[in-house]
């Protein structure tokens, strides 16, 4: 139970909060608004595959990062470079889930199948990016952005343009709280020659871009509302979600980020899950 427990926080297993609420969306979007019936083993496979993908995704990157995680002091404490899982165990991991993600992809649908390994090499290329660009946040984003796309492909078979502007909304979303994450390691990312936008530009500017690539979720919001035909509960749960874009941008100034993992984790998983249950709510009530 203790290795078990490693393997949840090696792939930060709470984080699932990011894109899973996004999957759903796409899910029950696709029932309500694509004509398509409502499985619950179509809904069980989405889950699993959220969970295989993300495990691969994260694993990876503590794999592909565990000399410059024992680097630097904030991640010098994460599994491998603690000792507390070997390199070839993780390796392995990640070997076990992206092959559990292909079988489960192929058990979707034929669709879902040909695209899990396109999906596989955004979910693992983006853990490189950071050594050769500073867009490295925007690879996060797109990962995440995958989320609510796959979902609906994976009900209908097809795609439609409600959900494309949902992904945007995600990728945009995600890729903007990276770069907060990113204003810890600002410092060490110059001195190691890593590339990301606060080392790029410094960290008035890049709360500035993160602030604006948010600004960019909103006219994204409004769209899916007409897209999609939703109502007023979508309304509240839009509105609430914005605010809590907002609230990051104030709770993090450059001369003060110690209100980080608030902006970070707790400000973006409430955010999430406000969303999906209103806009899951408006679809259905």
């Amino acid at each position: 139970m203790e290795k078990v427990r490693r393997y949840i926080k090696l792939v930060k297993f709470s984080h699932t909060l990011f894109a899973m609420p996004f999957a759903l969306i796409g899910f029950f979007l696709a029932v309500h608004n694509g004509g398509a019936d409502l499985s619950f083993r179509i809904f069980g496979l989405i889950i699993l595959a959220m969970v295989f993908a993300r495990n691969s995704a994260m694993g990876f990157n503590r794999w592909a990062d565990r000399d410059i995680d024992a680097k630097n002091p904030r991640t010098a404490s994460r599994e491998i470079p603690a000792a507390l899982l070997s390199p070839r165990s993780v390796a392995l991991f990640v070997i076990v889930n992206v092959i559990l993600f292909i079988v489960v992809a192929g058990l979707i649908n034929n669709l879902t199948l040909i695209l899990s390994i396109p999906s596989l090499a955004v979910l693992l290329g983006y853990s490189y990016l950071k050594r050769f660009t500073p867009l490295c946040h925007f690879g996060v984003g797109l990962a995440l952005g995958i989320a609510p796309a796959a979902a609906y492909i994976s009900v209908t078979g097809t795609i439609d343009i409600s959900v494309l502007i949902l992904s945007l909304v995600v990728f945009f979303w995600s890729g903007s709280f990276d770069i907060l994450y990113a204003l810890a390691d600002e410092e060490f990312d110059k001195s190691e020659g890593l590339h990301s936008i606060p080392g790029a530009v410094g960290r008035k500017w890049a709360l500035i871009i993160s602030a604006a690539a948010h600004a960019l979720v909103i006219p994204l919001l409004a769209l899916f509302y007409f897209t999609a035909g939703m109502g007023i509960l979508y309304i509240i749960g839009a509105t609430l979600f914005s605010a809590l874009l907002v609230y990051q941008h104030l709770i993090v100034k450059p001369n003060d980020i110690s209100r980080l993992n608030a902006a970070f984790f707790t400000a973006n998983g409430v955010a999430s899950v406000v969303l999906a249950i209103f806009t899951i709510a408006d679809l259905y009530f």
